[in-house]
């Protein structure tokens, strides 16, 4: 219908404007995490500001037409309460609009304003995945999968062949062997599963700033990951001196004043993939984000051996964030730098504020691993 075409016209040049009102002003909502709080299933609310209102255009004064005819200015229309007291103010209000955008499309910006490639999966990390496909018509069936419009045909066909059909009164009543019902195979797709695992020190030298950031990051990683993959699974680990599992709200509002075994860590997230995510049918990101500060050179070594000897053999990437505090001494960043400077299964980025939010992005996503 014009009608309709019209409509959908309109709705994607909205749409468009609103694309490019996001990508202006990318950076922003990057950095500031008020829309995460606003997350509803695969869409996010994010207010858009300076959409400009209607305005009226007026003709030239001699010319006639509505309005016209006795009463001066500032006069009351009928109806019409009388000015309020007090003086108005002289600057305008800002106009915010909440609109909602999927997942998707924020990956896509991210993707276009960081030039990301495609994930390409590893091929041995595909899981086959049964669904079922309907492919056409049987005479059997359960009363769920019943086809009223083919039954009803079948119908037609069986009046208008036994010649009891009436143009008069055009009533056609199937009969139980007119029932046709959608018949189904089962369609073995691969699907390329994959886990996102957190670990986040949170000793006291991690302050809620630095938290912040990381949850900006984590945020914007997954919906990039999402994306890529049809199933992703996320698990979070924080630690000081001991490692433990917790939900995503935990992860990000726990505050410890222990030392800091950054190994506890990773020998709980070998763990965890060791019994949940075979690295033969699943694509495992382990990120690590912590201000660079271990316990002891010990510790350090035993890290680097875990990194050599198990994580980069069978993980898709390892991702170290060193989030930059002011009582964080930054050493454990150098001791991966100098062990692994030519390992490109190693991605480490210094996040020092919100500001390097999408240049860390960049660091870890940018090569499509």
């Amino acid at each position: 219908m014009p009608g309709t075409s019209r409509i959908l016209e309109d709705h994607n040049r909205f749409k468009d404007i609103i694309r490019g009102r996001i990508k202006k002003d990318f950076k922003k909502y990057v950095t500031h995490g008020e829309m995460i709080g606003k997350q509803e299933n695969e869409y996010v609310k994010i207010p858009v500001s300076s959409i400009d209102l209607p305005k009226f255009r007026y003709g030239p004064k001699q010319q006639g037409g509505v309005g016209q005819g006795q009463g001066e200015a500032g006069d009351n229309i009928d109806g019409q309460q009388a000015p309020g007291q007090g003086q108005a103010g002289n600057t305008p209000g800002e106009h915010v609009l909440e609109v909602d955008v999927s997942l998707d499309e924020l990956a896509d910006i991210l993707g276009e304003e960081l030039e990301l490639p495609r994930i390409e999966p590893r091929g041995h990390k595909n899981t086959n995945v049964k669904s079922l496909k309907y492919s056409g018509r049987g005479p059997v069936g359960p009363d769920s999968l019943r086809h009223f419009k083919a039954s009803y045909k079948e119908a037609l066909k069986r009046s208008l062949a036994s010649g009891t059909y009436d143009p008069k009164k055009p009533m056609v009543v199937p009969i139980r062997r007119d029932f046709r019902y959608r018949t189904y195979r089962e369609v073995v797709k691969p699907q390329a599963n994959a886990v996102v695992i957190y670990m986040m020190d949170v000793s006291g030298s991690m302050g809620d700033e630095q938290k912040e950031i990381v949850r900006l990051e984590s945020f914007w990683i997954n919906t990039w990951l999402k994306r890529n993959y049809k199933g992703l699974e996320t698990r979070f680990i924080i630690h000081d001196a001991a490692a433990k599992e917790v939900d995503e709200k935990t992860f990000f509002s726990t505050s410890e004043s222990g030392g800091t075994l950054i190994s506890s860590a990773y020998k709980l997230c070998q763990k965890i993939i060791e019994t949940d995510y075979p690295w033969n049918e699943w694509n495992i990101y382990p990120f690590h984000f912590s201000d660079g500060d271990n316990w002891s050179g010990e510790d350090t070594r035993l890290c680097l051996k875990l990194l050599k000897d198990y994580f980069l053999p069978n993980v898709n990437m390892f991702g170290y964030g060193q989030v930059e505090s002011k009582y964080g001494s930054g050493q454990f960043l150098k001791d991966l730098e100098k062990e692994f400077h030519s390992d490109d299964r190693l991605i480490v980025s210094k996040i020092e504020n919100r500001d390097k939010i999408l240049n860390s992005i960049k660091d870890f996503l940018g090569k499509g691993k």
